[in-house]
């Protein structure tokens, strides 16, 4: 297998992985700040500990948004030629 190829294979399921994580992080930041008494509890850290995981999660999806941005004007670029 090329390199070319091989590249091709893994980038897409990286980035696959990384969106499944950022919607695992947003999803347990909004489950730590709605449904868990433990966090609550806490208080105000509870409240800095659910909004560092949808933090992350926010920050994490901007490179799978620009690369899947990225595939979509390639796509339309081809389209047109």
């Amino acid at each position: 297998m090329t390199d070319s190829k091989l590249i091709l294979i893994l980038i897409p399921i990286g980035i696959k992985c990384c969106i499944a994580v950022v919607i695992c992080l947003i999803l347990l930041g909004v489950y730590f700040h709605n449904f868990n008494e433990t966090i609550e509890a806490m208080g105000v850290k509870g409240i800095i500990i659910s909004a560092v995981c949808v933090a992350f999660g926010m920050a994490l999806s901007l490179p799978t948004k620009m690369y899947l941005t990225f595939i979509l004007v390639k796509r339309e670029s081809e389209r047109s030629s």
